[in-house]
């Protein structure tokens, strides 16, 4: 059976569909990324008979129209956003969003002697050739008089021509544009499949794409809720934007929404800037218990999970449970101390953590938790530190990860945190893991590893000094500088047998060291720079970083899970070496779980 529809559109009937909201545009309020010269081409397509491509839209149950009814059926625009907002534009003559959110004018020029499209200039709108503005003739209330003005103010040109000319663009108003509509039982998956299918550039949609688009067809309420979203995810990451919102979407600066988020004008931290799939994500762990964006949808849509009927009086209680779920994430005490937590952790910059996803569960589990009365701060951040730590080192939110979320989720509700958490440690983080399983999984190259940060993590927790530093700790030199260094030099490893960079790249091989001790040690082994700080410390005189006690060096190697006869290592136990240290680094994150 057919799981859509194919019909055609005349431009004006569809510039009408959009004003009285039978077909929403949930992309209408939010920055237009074409540029004037797109615009042109689009109409110069449509002048000429050249196919535009086609729209494509998704039935939506329940949604709000203008005046406060209730649709039975609203297309939702799927595809096709900027080429809608481009007719608004051009044919229309309405106001886009520009990136400063400003409502500004896209005005399009047309030559009907030379039957050519321009973005209007000042020299064209000095041209009395010129059309300066086209959607000036598709709102004239006389077609007539419109090319009759145009005459007078040219009778040197052939008559005749222009109006053809002018008539030819008056048809643009009835030139046909296909839509292709979905079923409104289709699930998301199916929809994000046909999706790609018919597109010709094989763009995915995500299910949170769909979810945003779902909570824009809620009337007024929806759209800011949905803005919400967009915004608070902007302005994480652009806090000067602040003021463009609150100066030119007025619609959006007269809900409660805008002061909830305006403490980020003045926020700088950068450990977590979620986008909108992320919130998505989020609010539905912290709202419905939900780990799929699509499931939102579904909810939102009123659909029943147990009949999966659609029963549209459940929808006003979806939207109540999205906005309180929505407010409690971008509360700014929720979401500074969920960022302290994870910090306390040793994660303290973003290029720390490569899991967006363990953040996200990490914080709808900080926000669930904190619905708990009977668990303290402390007892809070305990759990959610572990967990976030527990999810970097095994993956747990790699993959298919929403299904894990859901089942996560529930049985934190029947169990409690604490005791899921602690049958989770037992069944993942068993000695196996810690003596065999983390030490191979440093057996890498890569410094983004989830492994190496968290051992460096492990490293800031502890307030370790970086390698052969006296003071300096590997917390200041990931917030300031500091180098990568290679403990077995490189150039040395590759004149003595190892020309791979996958044995001399190895992470095992690398500690955070200030920049002059890496220059100072330079390509020289072990056993010559270590000769050096002996001598330092027999001498007292600093050649070599700043250490001068015996032990204090011992405890520095200590501190970077390096092993103690480091003065004996030459290229033949160079396996041997990396060994060891993995072996070294797996204690120290153990140490370092334990006691979060």
């Amino acid at each position: 059976m057919p799981k859509y529809r194919v019909t055609q559109s005349a431009v004006t009937q569809l510039l009408e569909d959009v004003r009285r909201e039978s077909i929403a545009i949930p992309e209408l309020q939010r920055p237009f990324v074409w540029d004037s010269v797109k615009v042109r081409d689009l109409m110069d397509s449509l002048y000429n008979g050249y196919p535009v491509g086609y729209l494509i839209t998704w039935q939506s149950v329940g949604a709000h129209l203008k005046g406060g009814q209730v649709a039975a059926h609203q297309q939702i625009l799927i595809d096709g956003q900027q080429r809608i907002t481009a007719l608004r534009a051009a044919v229309a003559g309405l106001k886009v969003i520009n990136k400063r959110y400003q409502s500004v004018r896209i005005t399009i020029a047309f030559n009907p002697v030379t039957e050519e499209f321009a973005t209007l200039t000042p020299v064209i709108k000095k041209s009395p050739e010129w059309i300066s503005d086209i959607s000036d003739l598709f709102n004239a209330p006389s077609t007539f008089g419109f090319v009759k003005a145009y005459l007078d103010a040219n009778p040197d040109i052939d008559h005749a021509k222009v109006e053809a000319s002018i008539g030819h663009l008056e048809a643009v108003k009835n030139a046909q544009i296909g839509i292709i509509s979905l079923d409104d039982d289709l699930d998301v998956e199916t929809v994000s499949e046909i999706f790609i299918r018919i597109n010709s550039k094989g763009v995915p949609l995500s299910s949170a794409d769909f979810a945003m688009s779902k909570i824009a067809t809620y009337g007024e309420r929806g759209r800011n809720i949905r803005k919400l979203i967009d915004y608070f995810c902007h302005l994480a990451v652009a806090p000067h934007a602040y003021s463009d919102i609150r100066d030119h979407d007025a619609e959006f600066a007269a809900s409660p929404y805008l002061n909830a988020i305006s403490w980020l004008k003045d926020d700088s931290e950068d450990l977590y800037d979620p986008a909108y799939s992320d919130i998505i994500r989020v609010a539905g762990l912290v709202g419905f218990s939900r780990g799929k964006a699509s499931s939102i949808v579904s909810v939102l849509s009123g659909r029943d999970p147990e009949t999966r009927k659609v029963d549209e009086s459940r929808i006003p209680g979806a939207y109540d449970s999205l906005e309180n779920a929505l407010l409690r994430i971008v509360k700014k005490y929720h979401y500074e101390n969920f960022v302290m937590t994870i910090k306390s952790a040793g994660f303290i910059t973003s290029d720390m953590i490569g899991s967006k996803n363990a953040l996200n569960f990490a914080y709808a589990l900080y926000l669930r938790l904190r619905a708990d009365n009977e668990l303290s701060e402390g007892e809070r951040k305990r759990i959610v530190r572990r967990w976030f730590v527990l999810s970097m080192l095994t993956g747990r939110h790699s993959g298919s990860f929403e299904s894990t979320w859901e089942q996560d989720i529930r049985r934190i509700g029947q169990q409690g945190a604490a005791e899921y958490l602690r049958q989770v440690e037992d069944a993942e983080l068993t000695d196996g893991f810690w003596d065999v399983a983390l030490p191979n999984a440093l057996e890498t190259t890569s410094t983004a590893s989830p492994f190496f940060q968290t051992f460096l993590a492990s490293q800031v927790a502890s307030g370790a000094r970086g390698f052969l530093s006296k003071s300096i700790t590997i917390a200041a030199m990931h917030q300031q500088s500091g180098d990568i260094h290679h403990i077995v030099p490189k150039d040395y490893l590759q004149k003595h047998g190892y020309p791979d960079r996958g044995d001399y790249n190895q992470v095992a091989n690398f500690a955070l060291t200030e920049t002059p001790i890496n220059i100072g040690i330079s390509s020289r082994p072990p056993s010559e720079y270590m000769a050096e700080i002996a001598q330092q410390i027999d001498s007292q005189r600093l050649t070599l970083g700043e250490i001068v006690d015996a032990t204090d060096l011992a405890q520095n190697l200590a501190e970077n899970a390096v092993p103690a006869n480091l003065a004996d290592v030459s290229a033949a136990g160079y396996p041997q070496f990396l060994a060891k240290r993995r072996q070294l680094m797996a204690a120290a994150i153990r140490r370092y779980y334990e006691k979060l």
